[in-house]
């Protein structure tokens, strides 16, 4: 198939070789985030090191996140496949060391470079699914891929929780070697070399200037890449870590926070430099994304909806366990109204506005109020000990409302960012919202924490300080007199309400944020 512009889709079975190709990486990446969550009982009944158990998450994360723009831009100077199948082999060959892991430091540093390749396939998958098809099937296709990430975060606490219920805990990595591997064969046998300029030899890489540099890496923007990666690690960290492992007000977090804000100004001094200049070259993060109002309203709108997505599947299932007294299985099952819901409202909001040629940030607008009911809703649910039946019908809109969003703000950036910027802008798009997944975590885990450890310090009879974590409150929870264990379990409903208050409130940040996004002509997709 050929468009106007002479560009050459794949077509047969290579396309559907690559097509699957993407969808299980997809699926494989973000399956690795939700995963672990209800075996980390199992983990760290094998392992021990319980005090350093949030890493386990948290290091995925901080792989994942630090690299997704890197490795879009060096696809842009190596070639799609080239550093796709890295990402892929780096995924699967530390997946493979972390089933191998002896000691908890082991499987927290196999997690991080894990995490790592999963970013790199996470990052490449979505540039290459705008590749294979014209610009009119967009949005069928990028929907379909939204789908795949939202039944990989639906089938993750349930696949964990079977697992280390029935195995070992190591299987939820050793099964991601043989699904991996066989993407990583159909890319092989599927994708061109030069994709995706197959069939036009004499077209130079996306993002090449004409200018001929003395090898590939003068190309790379080696100064961008090591700020941009240090800046988002400190920052990150610094989130992930703040009123967890070390207070706000602690040396520790102070020092990551400013290091990072410096980091940033010097990378937005450097890139600015580096775009003007239009030099052999190439920038990281082209300076062009920060004078394009759209675009930043694109960038704000995955920040804000990063934590409502990651956030919802990580306190929801705790709140399940913890005060209607679950199993780990169980509780990812109660979750499913959250997670079918988003593919569903991404398959209904890409039906609809294909057929009616609606303009996305009408359903960005639509997508954000529906977070902002839901999320509402959640955060005043009545404080009992049963679990009102209400609350998966609030499940429903939330979850309705963020698949709505994720598939038309990704939508917008091939008709916001300059074809020499795409491939970048999108793994920009997908950094910015695992980045903002981190910080409204944080804020909601630091809010919950506020109110929660005073409340059981006084309660249990302890000092703040002497409060460990939630997972060490429940394995003698059960031990507590029945109206000791009742007073316990009615505060931390009230804790939760107030996190999904927070989530409320990043959800209703979008709405600004998609109001950067307006235009005198509105964009279609």
């Amino acid at each position: 198939m050929v468009d106007g512009e002479s560009v050459v889709y794949l077509q047969g079975k290579r396309f559907w070789l690559v097509t699957t190709s993407l969808a299980v990486m997809v699926f494989m990446v973000n399956l690795e985030i939700p995963v672990v969550v209800t075996a980390l009982v199992a983990i760290t009944n094998d392992l021990s090191g319980f005090n350093d158990l949030s890493w386990v998450i948290s290091s995925y994360l901080l792989g994942y996140v630090a690299v997704i723009v890197i490795f879009a831009k060096l696809s842009d100077i190596f070639g799609r496949k080239t550093i796709y199948m890295l990402s892929m082999a780096i995924f699967i060959a530390f997946s493979a060391a972390c089933s191998a892991s002896q000691t908890m430091v082991q499987l927290i540093a196999f997690r991080a470079f894990q995490g790592v390749g999963g970013g790199g396939c996470f990052s490449l998958s979505t540039i290459i699914i705008t590749e294979l098809v014209p610009q009119s099937q967009y949005t069928k296709f990028v929907s379909r891929l939204t789908i795949v990430t939202s039944c990989a975060l639906l089938l993750g606490p349930i696949v964990g929780g079977a697992i280390s219920s029935h195995t070992t805990w190591r299987w939820i990595f050793i099964i991601n070697c043989p699904i991996a591997g066989t993407a990583l064969f159909f890319t092989l046998v599927g994708m061109p070399r030069n994709f995706p300029y197959q069939g036009q030899p004499n077209r130079a890489l996306p993002g090449s200037r004409q200018v001929r540099a003395k090898s590939t890496l003068d190309r790379v923007d080696l100064p961008g890449t090591a700020l941009l990666l240090f800046a988002v690690l400190s920052l990150t960290a610094a989130f992930e870590e703040a009123d967890s492992e070390f207070p706000w007000d602690s040396a520790y977090v102070i020092t990551l926070l400013v290091l990072s804000v410096a980091l940033w100004i010097m990378l937005l001094i450097w890139e600015r430099r580096v775009t003007r200049i239009e030099g052999i070259r190439e920038p990281i993060l082209p300076w062009r994304f920060f004078t394009n109002r759209v675009m930043m309203g694109v960038l704000l709108g995955f920040v804000l909806l990063g934590g409502p997505v990651v956030a919802s599947i990580f306190q929801l299932p705790q709140r399940y366990q913890l005060i209607y007294g679950l199993s780990g299985l169980d509780a990812g099952v109660r979750l499913i109204p959250f997670t079918l819901a988003s593919p569903v409202g991404t398959a209904i909001a890409a039906s609809i506005t294909m057929r009616f040629k609606v303009p996305p940030i009408y359903t960005i607008l639509l997508g954000s109020c529906l977070q902002v009911i839901g999320f509402a809703l959640l955060g005043t649910l009545p404080l009992s000990l049963d679990i009102p039946h209400q609350m998966y019908g609030y499940e429903i809109i939330a979850g309705f409302g963020v698949g709505m969003n994720f598939t038309f703000l990704f939508l917008i950036i091939p008709q916001t960012a300059e074809p020499r910027d795409q491939a970048v802008a999108m793994g920009a798009a997908s950094q910015f919202r695992m980045m903002g997944s981190a910080i409204v975590v944080a804020i909601s885990t630091s809010v919950f924490n506020s109110y929660v450890r005073p409340q059981l310090a006084s309660l249990l009879g302890l000092s703040v300080s002497g409060m460990d974590s939630l997972q060490s409150l429940s394995q003698y929870l059960g031990l507590l007199p029945v109206e000791v264990q009742e007073n316990l379990r009615l505060t931390l409903a009230e804790g939760y309400n107030r996190q999904m208050l927070v989530l409320c409130v990043s959800a209703a940040a979008q709405i600004p944020a998609a109001f950067l996004m307006w235009k005198k002509e509105q964009i279609t997709v």
